[in-house]
């Protein structure tokens, strides 16, 4: 299991820092049936930032797991991410057998030593795993579905550890850690130990208003000739998706030359255009929160259009957010909230932010200072 060991840098980061926080000794002491999946005895939440690293954050755990003799299971919303995940695993513990689940899966009737499962295969499972970790328990299909919760309570063994991770967890999940009835470890820098990118607010028409008029506000198509220029990948953020594919159209009238594709739930070669965002074949993608989370592209800016809509929440924005910065060859990249006002989504977005920085500096995590104090541009 040597391989894993060495990723072991982030957990550190995590369990020097968890003092702070609520230890697992104060969890609620009703019994389990009466306990919502924030509150159970065995479970713990890594609170990392976007970028972190929590995958390999949890090797260890996965490791003490196998060296007991004992079964893990990583359960995460998509099926994309199931996929990305099953070489990195299979990597990092070379000697086990690892079986990875989703709708379709090859390998739905074998057992493994490590399990890799969409959240949905959570059903299948009943008192298996010495350790069940459930990444972006944030991320739809598991926020607010309490049948996934109690599957997910349910898969360990009694005795076992549910370990949640996330970079946004919800509200309720946030005060059970601050009343002591979740032990926590927050881990508020990336791998790299850079501060995370602070949104720009920059005012701007609604999407649906610049379609109508077929013209690019200055302050937008400025930026992202800078971005451009200092070779980013752009991705830009809208809220609807019958607006991506018009505003691409727009975006290549005012950037000529530019490779620029649109993407969506609804689109038939989503993948494939994805890949060729990765492989820079596209230097700017029009997108909906589809790629807010699981999409990594070493040098890249975020444009988010209508931030203040309805459908971009905080823990929507954060994510967004955080696409950028991620590498550490790019570790200070560009994030913009254009929107016709300010509410209270683009506030507490840029307060977390703002707040996981400070709390990285005043720890000493940081390599370097940055100001963390978001502008406003007229």
């Amino acid at each position: 299991m040597a391989p894993a060991s060495q990723h072991s840098h982030e957990y550190a980061l995590a369990s020097r820092h968890s003092h702070e926080y609520a230890p697992a000794s104060q969890h609620s002491h009703k019994p389990a049936s009466q306990q919502s999946l924030a509150s159970t005895p065995s479970q713990f939440l890594i609170w990392a930032v976007t970028g972190a690293g929590k995958t390999e954050m949890v090797f260890p755990l996965i490791e003490a797991a196998l060296a007991a003799g004992g079964r893990a299971l990583i359960a995460t919303p998509r099926r994309d991410v199931v996929l990305e995940l099953d070489p990195r695993i299979r990597r990092a513990f070379p000697t086990a057998s690892v079986v990875t689940l989703y709708g379709g899966s090859e390998q739905r009737w074998e057992d493994g030593q490590i399990t890799i499962a969409t959240t949905h295969q959570l059903f299948r499972f009943h008192e298996r795993f010495n350790l069940a970790i459930i990444d972006e328990l944030d991320a739809y299909p598991y926020h607010g579905d309490e049948r996934l919760h109690y599957a997910a309570s349910k898969s360990s063994l009694p005795g076992g550890a549910v370990i949640l991770l996330s970079a946004t967890p919800p509200l309720a999940m946030q005060r059970a850690v601050r009343r002591g009835k979740l032990g926590c470890a927050r881990v508020p820098v990336r791998f790299h130990r850079h501060p995370l990118p602070v949104p720009l607010l920059i005012r701007m028409p609604r999407v649906s208003e610049l379609l109508v008029k077929r013209r690019l506000p200055r302050p937008l198509l400025t930026r992202l000739a800078s971005s451009l220029a200092r070779g980013a990948q752009c991705f830009v953020f809208v809220q609807q998706i019958r607006h991506s594919e018009p505003l691409a159209q727009l975006l290549r009238t005012a950037l000529p030359g530019i490779a620029i594709g649109a993407t969506s739930s609804k689109d038939a070669e989503r993948a494939q255009r994805v890949q060729a965002f990765r492989d820079r074949e596209l230097r700017i993608l029009v997108t909906t929160t589809i790629l807010e989370r699981g999409v990594t592209v070493p040098c890249s800016d975020v444009f988010i259009l209508d931030a203040d809509g309805r459908l971009f929440d905080e823990s929507s924005l954060v994510q967004m957010a955080g696409r950028a910065g991620r590498s550490a060859d790019d570790p200070n990249g560009r994030v913009y909230f254009f929107a016709s006002g300010s509410n209270q989504s683009q506030r507490r977005a840029i307060a977390q932010i703002r707040g996981m920085n400070r709390e990285a500096r005043r720890s000493g995590y940081l390599l370097q200072s940055n100001r963390t104090t978001p502008q406003r541009e007229g």
